[in-house]
């Protein structure tokens, strides 16, 4: 699966095997043996090379069906309607509302403290 997906995204780019290898810092025959199926690139390189290629790992490793990162979204904790929808768990029980809204509340003491101490320094 990677062999083929490095390959696509290569010729997508229309970049030649001697430019990924020299942003990689190994051989042209190294990532040459990527694409063919002849060598595994190691984690660290899958790492740099969903890097390079501006996707994820899932995507090069098939656990994904699009090249396209995902993309993360800022989610309010204080915004219930979003908070319905979604089942927060910690050790595997999932949290309450109330248990919610003491995490809330505790983070907002804990920031209003370290503020605190971060003014009179």
């Amino acid at each position: 699966m990677i062999s083929k997906r490095l390959s696509e995204l290569r010729k997508k780019k229309k970049w030649p095997l001697q430019y990924i290898a020299d942003q990689l810092n190994i051989a042209k025959s190294t990532y040459a043996g990527y694409e063919s199926g002849y060598r595994q690139p190691s984690l660290e390189a899958v790492k740099e090379l969903a890097q390079l290629f501006e996707t994820s790992t899932d995507y090069l490793l098939g656990a994904a069906d699009s090249p396209e990162k995902p993309d993360f979204h800022t989610i309010e904790l204080t915004e219930t309607a979003m908070l319905a929808h979604i089942c927060f768990t910690i050790d595997g029980k999932p949290l309450t509302a109330d248990d919610l809204n003491q995490m809330i509340a505790f983070i907002r003491v804990k920031r209003e403290m370290d503020s605190t101490q971060t003014h009179h320094q």
